[in-house]
């Protein structure tokens, strides 16, 4: 395993689960595995199982201002909407779920991901580690619910996540997909901002 396994967590379908989270959470309850797939209309994310099923996915019309998201399950039933919205230096993305349950993630812009992100109108908190790639979700009373991790240098943009807590796993997905989106917004104003420095010089 070595110590990049205690660093960085994230593993493909059908490997053992990482050393660090067995040892600090246990074994998962499910794991699941994600897969991005850009095309010039859609942006969509695939959501496997352990054997590669497709479990869910998630598609974003473009062009859209607002990055609005719609989760399914296999069957195609609807799980969540998600959709991101500017506040001042403020980036607030709105989930709301089949059943009417609603709640945000908020970040400053300029900040990669905070090193935590609370969950406004759930409680929970999710906090991150850049440099492993790897993010935890808490319930609020600060007991594991999920453990993501982002492969290195993955062109598909791929990640797995260990659940702990399986009632919550249409939350789960939604919150993985919302901080994909994120991340990739992060990675653009990141680029562009660079990209202008370097033309001013």
């Amino acid at each position: 395993m070595g110590v990049l396994s205690k660093v960085h967590r994230f593993r493909e379908a059908g490997e053992d689960a990482n050393v660090n989270n067995v040892e600090r959470f246990g074994q998962p309850a499910r794991s699941l595995f994600t897969s991005t797939k850009v095309m010039t209309l859609h942006h969509r994310i695939e959501i496997t199982d352990a054997g590669e099923n497709v479990v869910y996915r998630a598609e974003t019309k473009f062009p859209s201002l607002h990055d609005k998201t719609d989760v399914f399950d296999a069957a195609g039933r609807h799980v969540a909407h998600i959709e991101r919205k500017f506040f001042t230096l403020h980036e607030r993305h709105f989930v709301t779920m089949a059943d009417g349950t609603a709640f945000e993630l908020s970040n400053e812009l300029f900040h990669l991901v905070k090193d935590v992100t609370n969950i406004v109108g759930l409680g929970w908190q999710l906090r991150g580690n850049i440099l492993g790639l790897n993010f935890e979700l808490y319930d609020e009373n600060g007991q594991v619910i999920a453990v993501i991790a982002q492969k290195l240098f993955s062109l598909h943009d791929k990640y797995c996540i260990d659940i702990y807590r399986p009632e919550y796993e249409p939350f789960v997905v939604a919150i993985l997909v919302t901080l994909q989106h994120m991340i990739r917004d992060r990675e653009a104003a990141s680029a562009s901002s660079s990209s202008s420095s370097s033309s001013n010089d």
